[in-house]
């Protein structure tokens, strides 16, 4: 490949450090779309002949049926995935193959493939992330009026809906799918003509190469179009947030899931059990959604630093940009399969998460609200009367609502038998019903402005 700028080859060493093959052989698909497109336009801007540019094609369509019956060889001294297809290309075609390289260099050719993995990569996590958002919205509908307790600091806050509480994981998959698509709509240029740094004294059409690859446009700066990983850093930060939402939703799970809270049991598909205690059922498959997301983070902060202080415009570094990015969609693909299926396959437990909220005095908001409301007390001295109640009943181990109205009275008598009706968790959660609260009506309305925005209606 060096041709006769070297008296000898590289070491075993340099062979060794230098190849990519083991892993960029993942682009092969991308590597044979870019370079038919590449020598159609060739073939139409009269650069190669027709005859040429028929061949090649021929060719590398016979290559990509071998790659894809037998997988991609490993040959070290070729070094990577351009450079085993084009041998492959010379060896059905002969020396016609060495025409498809014309006008373009490995540098432009990488950065044209990998965007166009990337590209596939997340419209693969958008089509996740959208069978995610459809489990939600299911279990949310069938659950908009199942009370469970609400927390802040882990601590049981007011009552809320299971409903409600899993259309909030919607809407964070919202934001994330909302990060893919600017993410993909800022990585649809193609570099492909830019050639090694400075384009090309060829007449190429990058706005054919573009259109045939389904770009919107050619990058506009060579220099930048083969030096940019932008989109690959765009990718791995939306990944990273999506398994940041992913852990969060597992964590809750995982929760549920033990016995001292009782809330859910988890599909056995998505389960193991103990090699010494038959009675275990273990949330496996939700601590490792939780644990791969360290992963996800720590490939967006690899490539970050692998391209920190890299001067314009291609250095060998940037061949260690695609390990962390095939590693985190990989995770990612299976943290969403995942989930989708814990959601999905859950059996909620909801007259546990009922009782749960009667005993952990999460109306004690609205015995301060109803306070404000029919007493015309402020809201801080409502706080502090609210306070002396939750006091006594947890002192006798009642709700707020088993309490006597005398022995409330004996605390404030501003307190009248009205107050009863504000105090059961049903009244509570029907309370709120601003836009967006936990009411039922209100997520009943949520889930089906969902269920419309994801096309099920």
């Amino acid at each position: 490949m060096w041709g006769g700028r070297f008296a000898e080859g590289p070491s075993a060493i340099m062979r060794e450090i230098n190849a990519s093959i083991p892993f960029d052989k993942a682009l092969w698909r991308q590597d044979v779309a870019a370079s038919k497109a590449h020598v159609a336009m060739l073939g139409a801007q009269g650069i190669v002949s027709a005859e040429d540019a028929a061949a090649i094609t021929a060719g590398l369509d016979q290559v990509a049926a071998e790659y894809a019956a037998n997988g991609v060889p490993e040959n070290w001294d070729l070094e990577d995935i351009h450079m085993t297809t084009e041998s492959r290309l010379a060896e059905l075609i002969g020396p016609v193959a060495g025409r498809l390289h014309t006008a373009r260099s490995r540098n432009d050719q990488v950065a044209t493939d990998f965007r166009l993995w990337v590209r596939d990569a997340i419209d693969q996590a958008d089509a996740g992330l959208k069978a995610l958002q459809v489990a939600l919205v299911n279990r949310a509908g069938e659950h908009a009026d199942s009370i469970m307790p609400g927390f802040t600091h882990l601590q049981t806050a007011q009552p809320v809906t299971l409903g409600h509480h899993l259309m909030a994981y919607y809407e964070m998959a919202t934001r994330d799918r909302s990060r893919l698509a600017s993410a993909r709509d800022r990585l649809n240029q193609c570099p492909l003509g830019s050639a090694a740094l400075a384009g090309t004294g060829f007449p190429i059409d990058r706005q054919a190469t573009a259109q045939a690859l389904g770009f919107s446009e050619p990058t506009r700066n060579s220099l930048d179009a083969v030096s940019d990983r932008d989109f690959a850093l765009d990718y791995l930060m939306a990944a990273a947030q999506i398994a940041l939402h992913l852990s969060r939703l597992a964590e809750e799970f995982i929760i549920w899931a033990s016995q001292p809270f009782g809330f859910a049991s988890l599909p056995d598909a998505l389960s193991t059990g103990s090699s010494i205690m038959p009675q275990k059922k273990n949330p496996d498959a939700a601590e490792l959604v939780r644990g791969h997301a360290g992963r996800i983070i720590g490939s967006l902060t690899a490539l970050m630093i692998t391209m920190k202080g890299l001067p314009l415009a291609y250095s060998k570094d940037m061949q260690d940009d695609k390990p962390p990015v095939f590693e985190a969609a990989s995770l990612l693909t299976l943290c969403l399969a995942a989930m989708e299926g814990m959601v999905a396959g859950t059996t909620f437990r909801t007259e546990r998460m009922r009782a749960a909220a009667e005993l952990g005095y999460a109306t004690a908001t609205d015995l301060a609200d109803w306070l404000v409301r029919q007493a015309n007390i402020p809201f801080r001295e409502a706080h502090h009367i609210t306070g002396a109640a939750v006091k006594l009943a947890e002192s006798r181990g009642v709700a707020l609502d088993a309490l006597p109205l005398a022995d409330l009275q004996a605390i404030d008598g501003r307190i009248d038998e009205r107050v009863f009706a504000a105090l059961s968790v049903d009244a509570s959660v029907a309370s709120r019903a601003s836009y967006g609260g936990t009411a039922p009506e209100q997520v009943r309305q949520r889930v089906a402005e969902a269920r419309l925005a994801l096309g099920l209606e």
